[in-house]
């Protein structure tokens, strides 16, 4: 059986369960990267919505705001936090440390696929694990990686994927939004294929845009669209740079994201290019708008992208261009993709499991 993400340890329980079970409201203190419009702060909403339904009260506060462990120990002090929680085990976990609050952790991605290589940030890390109550992972993959650096913490870690839930504007104006994307429409349909990332150099959406331009001169009709915030400015810079020099490759800023949500609805492909990836929500995303998915071909993306049959992955470039073609002409490939993606999102990623997962594991807390 492929590597299927599970929702196993928490949510079998849960389903067997008619309601929540009965807590005490707490005060939560939940740390997390908040740079606006990103996936991290888009999950971060989310679990703390679950956890706002189940009557606690959870304080959401940017982890790159703090400059040591001891200013959020002052803040601890100060707003009486009962527990906390916080995603990235380097970025947020570290952060609380050493002040005898109980807490949760979250992995973050790029955590136990990029930082777990560097020995200083591997040992900060393994303090979080040790002291942590509990950590969720998005996939069964990312779990067994904690467990080859951390197998004591085996049963610490329970594996919940990502809860998908969309909501797309019903006013917004695509073709005012071409318009401002310098994209015409005098030339007959285009056919847009959209990267939403963060401007960073671990999303790589640079992978693609030369070929992507070689195709464009050969069909005027297909136009490439990065859509996402700033976060690396120096790379940032490069990517600008880079888009401005070339055709059929557009650069935008990020957008509210229900008007992101329509604009997806209107494109032939949603990709995702990065070099590394915890569990990228704009796929699941596009999966339940019924839109195709093609992802570049990591062990991030291959646990929710099943090539041929949730979606299509590439290993370069041209791979890309080729897949890409096949994607516009093949109408009944299409079809098929959108279908099965669309049903693995209800069976996988189910936003009520989530809430259900959270609202028991924050109980470890008490």
């Amino acid at each position: 059986m492929r590597n299927r993400i599970r929702s196993r340890d928490i949510s079998r329980r849960n389903r067997r369960q008619t309601k929540a079970p009965a807590c005490i409201a707490m005060k939560i203190l939940f740390l997390a990267c908040l740079r606006a419009h990103t996936g991290n702060c888009t999950t971060a909403d989310r679990i703390k919505s679950h956890l706002e339904a189940a009557g606690h009260r959870c304080v959401l506060k940017d982890a790159t705001s703090f400059g040591s462990p001891a200013e959020v120990a002052d803040l601890i002090a100060e707003e009486n936090f009962d527990v906390a929680l916080a995603i990235h085990l380097y970025k947020g976990g570290r952060l609380l440390l050493g002040h005898g609050i109980p807490f949760g952790a979250i992995f973050g991605g790029t955590d136990i696929n990029e930082d777990i290589k560097h020995e200083e940030k591997l040992k900060v890390m393994g303090a979080v694990m040790e002291a942590a109550r509990f950590l969720v992972a998005f996939t069964d993959k990312m779990k067994e990686m904690a467990e080859e650096h951390w197998p004591h913490a085996r049963n610490k870690i329970h594996v919940q994927p990502q809860g998908i839930q969309t909501t797309p504007s019903a006013t917004f104006n695509f073709k005012k939004f071409l318009q401002s994307s310098d994209i015409p429409l005098n030339s007959g349909s285009v056919h847009l294929f959209l990267l939403i990332c963060g401007l960073r150099r671990v999303k790589d959406p640079l992978f693609l845009v030369k070929a992507f331009s070689e195709w464009h001169k050969k069909d005027p009709q297909v136009y490439m669209i990065i859509v996402g915030p700033t976060i690396d400015p120096v790379f940032t810079e490069e990517v600008h740079s880079t888009v401005n020099r070339i055709k059929g490759v557009r650069l935008i800023q990020e957008i509210p994201r229900e008007d992101l949500y329509a604009v997806v609805q209107y494109c032939c492909a949603v990709i995702n290019s990065s070099i590394s990836e915890g569990m990228s929500a704009a796929l699941l995303e596009a999966m339940d708008l019924g839109v195709p998915v093609l992802a570049r071909n990591i062990p991030g993306n291959a646990a929710v992208v099943k090539h041929e049959d949730t979606g299509m992955l590439f290993s370069d470039p041209e791979e890309f261009v080729l897949l890409s073609k096949r994607l516009m002409s093949d109408f009944e490939l299409r079809k098929t993709l959108v279908s099965k993606a669309k049903e693995y999102v209800k069976n996988w990623h189910s936003w009520e499991r989530e809430r259900e997962t959270y609202r028991t594991l924050i109980l470890k807390l008490q």
